[in-house]
């Protein structure tokens, strides 16, 4: 009996590992992963608020919409090169629609301010959605009407067709979480501190929310 039992178990175990191997032999679900860009003012701050979102896999803080090839922050700080800040969002769409992220958006900005947001003036910090395709373009231009109704005011953020992407300096990403020290105006502080004071000072969720109210989804983030 001892040897049968032994004997079942050997082979069991041997079923259960070629199961097992077998299972994990199989390809990955595929997933479904998209790109978008918007400008949103500070790329630190949409930065900050999308990579909260679930479903989004990275957020990539860089340049669009301008002229010149492979801009620097210096170059962009100009106002000359036709730059937004902007952000690249990666993300799975079998999780978060493109629509939704569009939602997220347009209530996480000032999409009535033409000049800029919020304490950032100038072309470099306006809003944009840019779209590659038609169903991205229509899916933009229902956002766009169905958060000017929520609101009761015009929109003024536009849809741009997408340009080449510029990945910003390393020093840029993630900045809203750095541990690296920077002089600021309050002193040296930590870049994540420097980021919480920066948005504070800048009157962001300030703004988001008198605008929004509880529909603005990171006032609070």
């Amino acid at each position: 009996m001892f040897i049968k039992i032994e004997t079942f178990k050997t082979a069991a175990l041997a079923v259960a590992i070629f199961v097992g191997a077998a299972l994990t032999s199989q390809p990955a679900q595929a997933r479904d992963i998209q790109r978008m860009a918007v400008a949103g003012g500070c790329f630190w701050c949409v930065e900050s608020d999308f990579e909260s979102v679930r479903g989004v896999r990275e957020v990539v803080s860089g340049y669009t919409g301008g002229t010149l090839a492979n801009p620097t922050y210096d170059d962009v700080k100009t106002q000359r090169t036709g730059h937004y800040e902007a952000v690249e969002i990666t993300y799975d769409a079998d999780q978060i629609s493109y629509r939704q992220l569009l939602d997220l958006f347009l209530r996480s900005v000032d999409p009535t301010d033409a000049g800029g947001q919020f304490c950032d003036r100038g072309s470099s910090y306006r809003t944009a959605i840019f779209v590659s395709t038609q169903a991205q373009e229509a899916a933009a231009r229902a956002a766009i009407a169905d958060a000017q109704s929520a609101l009761g005011q015009r929109i003024v953020t536009p849809i741009l067709a997408a340009a080449p992407f510029y990945e910003a300096e390393a020093y840029h990403q993630n900045y809203y979480r750095g541990t690296s020290v920077v002089l600021t105006r309050r002193g040296p502080k930590t870049q994540a501190n420097a980021y919480a004071f920066y948005r504070e000072a800048c009157g962001r969720d300030q703004r988001v929310r008198q605008l929004w109210g509880d529909a603005a989804p990171f006032a609070r983030h």
